[in-house]
C-alpha cells in the first residue's frame, strides 16, 4: 500500500507539471490532481495492460511508438471521468502522458524496486 501511494504522489507531480507546462491539459483543484494521480494508477494497472494486448500487432509494426498512444489514451480515460480535469485533444493528452511517464520513470529511479528511496554509493 506504501508503494501503491508513493508512486500516486510521483505521478501527481507529474500531472501537475503537465497541467502547468501544457496548454489544453488542466486540471483545477488539488483535491483532483490527488483523485487523478491514484485513479491512473489503477487504470495503469487495470486498463491498460488489456489495451497493450489488443493492440500489439500495430505496436509492432510501429516499434513501440504506438504505446505513446496508450499512455494517452489512459491519461485521456482518467480526465473523462474526472469533473476538473480536462485535456482539450490529442496532441495536449500525448504531451501530458509523455510528461508524466517521465517523471514517473525518474521517480521510480529514485525510489527504486525496494519502494524505499535509493541513496548514490560510490
Amino acid at each position: 500500500m506504501t508503494g501503491f501511494l508513493l508512486r500516486a504522489v510521483i505521478a501527481a507531480c507529474g500531472l501537475w507539471l503537465a497541467s502547468s507546462w501544457v496548454d489544453g491539459f488542466s486540471i483545477s483543484t488539488t483535491g483532483t490532481l490527488l483523485i487523478a494521480a491514484a485513479l491512473l494508477g489503477v487504470v495503469n494497472a487495470v486498463v491498460r495492460p488489456i489495451a497493450v494486448i489488443l493492440t500489439f500487432p500495430i505496436t509492432i509494426v510501429t516499434l513501440g511508438v504506438f504505446l505513446l498512444v496508450i499512455n494517452a489514451g489512459m491519461v485521456a480515460l482518467v480526465a473523462a471521468v474526472l469533473p476538473n480535469f480536462t485535456i482539450t485533444g490529442f496532441w495536449p493528452a500525448l504531451l501530458g502522458a509523455l510528461i508524466v511517464s517521465l517523471v514517473s520513470w525518474l521517480g521510480s529511479w529514485f525510489v527504486g524496486s525496494t519502494l524505499k528511496i535509493d541513496t548514490l554509493r560510490r
